[in-house]
């Protein structure tokens, strides 16, 4: 294939009237696809269905330690579920609260918390003059909001293969009092399907950070979320490193159920050092008498243990794997070579992250829409939704059927051929 830069002015026109007529053809099929957020398929809610047996009317409602989940208690979560999740996380259970259905409300409830009382008596960050935090791009749209929402102001971070750039994270972290905190997905990161390298963990673990209330936020969402059962890939613990490395307070982790059992009804926990705990408690043992324990238990006897959780994620992964397969076909068989477009083969995860031509993703996204194919905002992986570049797309593959999956992906393809043909020819 000619790359679109190699070619003339007259190729590209014709090459721009081929598209149009593509492009018509395909407007007046009225297609409705959505591929905008990463939600689960219906056949992977399908297999969490049978939870929903395992307790009834008649069922014994004791924990192991013959507590009883319809009563007070166990504020920080029964034990056995606080083991499941431990276990999950790569953490010790006494390291561990379990929340709600979502971990998101747990980093919005951690930087709430942050800004009204401080972080293990420091100053409330809602007195200080100016509060920043780090934000590796492109990343979780959701993090951002959250940071944005209490108006701390959000400092780009490239995202490399290996990680953020820490280079520039130690430069900021470790000399700018007001870098109270950084957002990472370390593990098939959303957007990009990157996992932090050894180094780049060891170097988060070994911050020097200016503020001694600087936190890392590690969002391990798809820590077990593999589409591959013979190449998957594995991380460093941070908390492990952050303890060897003299810094045992400096990170929370967040992982939940959301994409394991179901969106709406999972469980979520964040894990910290002891003293972060006793921070939490603080407010927490204030804020509520316990989240759902009923939910908790049906969790723990439905999985039982970390192999049974392997086992699921082995059917979440035979259904995602030939979507995700299906979408890297196309975009490698129509765009390679034509050096209009980049994306990256993530090994599991939710997400492919797509880099255009400077100044395409916008027009890419509209074109989209306008044929009934429904995408992330353009910009939505950066902080108040400014890419720089305009280049950066996410695309979700886990909802549509197999089926869409493949049409909406051609679509995608045209657009960006169409949106780039349009690009080369106004410059």
């Amino acid at each position: 294939m000619k790359a679109y830069k190699d070619m003339s002015r007259d190729e590209l026109l014709a090459l721009k009237r081929s598209l149009e007529e593509e492009y018509k053809t395909e407007e007046a099929k009225g297609l409705s696809l959505n591929m905008a957020r990463g939600k689960p398929g219906v056949s992977q809610l399908t297999l969490s269905m049978p939870m929903l047996d395992v307790i009834n009317s008649s069922s014994d409602m004791n924990t192991f330690l013959g507590n009883d989940t319809r009563n007070y208690g166990d504020w920080d979560g029964i034990g056995e579920c606080r083991k499941l999740i431990a276990d999950m996380m790569e953490v010790k259970k006494d390291n561990v609260i379990v929340c709600g259905n979502s971990s998101l409300n747990i980093m919005y409830d951690t930087v709430s918390r942050s800004m009204i009382m401080g972080v293990n008596g420091s100053t409330p960050w809602c007195k200080l003059d100016k509060v920043k935090f780090l934000c590796p791009v492109p990343g979780y749209d959701r993090h951002f909001k959250i940071t944005e929402l209490f108006g701390i102001e959000m400092i780009n971070i490239p995202l490399n293969e290996d990680g953020p750039d820490m280079d520039l994270v130690e430069e900021y972290v470790n000399n700018d009092e007001a870098v109270k905190g950084i957002w990472c997905v370390p593990k098939y990161s959303n957007p990009t399907g990157i996992s932090y390298s050894d180094e780049v963990v060891r170097r988060f673990a070994n911050l020097k950070p200016k503020a001694k209330d600087f936190r890392i936020f590690w969002d391990n969402a798809y820590g077990i979320h593999h589409l591959y059962e013979e190449d998957q890939d594995e991380i460093l613990n941070i908390l492990e490193e952050c303890e060897k490395a003299g810094n045992p307070d400096m990170v929370y982790i967040f992982a939940s159920t959301s994409k394991i059992s179901f969106p709406g009804s999972g469980v979520s926990a964040v894990a910290t050092s002891f003293k972060n705990i006793e921070d939490i408690k603080k407010q927490l043992t204030t804020q509520t008498i316990g989240h759902d324990k009923i939910n908790q238990l049906r969790h723990v006897r439905f999985f039982k243990d970390l192999d049974g959780l392997a086992d699921h994620m082995k059917k979440h992964g035979n259904i995602l794997r030939p979507k995700f397969e299906s979408v890297l076909d196309i975009l490698e068989s129509e765009l390679m070579g034509l050096e209009i477009g980049s994306w990256n083969k993530p090994k599991g995860g939710y997400f492919i992250s797509f880099d255009a031509m400077p100044g395409c993703a916008k027009s890419i996204v509209a074109k989209c829409k306008e044929l009934g194919v429904v995408l992330t905002d353009a910009g939505a992986t950066f902080p108040y939704g400014k890419d720089p570049e305009d280049s950066n797309i996410r695309i979700a593959p886990t909802f549509p059927t197999p089926e869409e999956m493949v049409e909406a992906t051609k679509i995608f393809v045209l657009c960006v051929k169409l949106a780039s043909v349009e690009k080369l020819l106004g410059e």
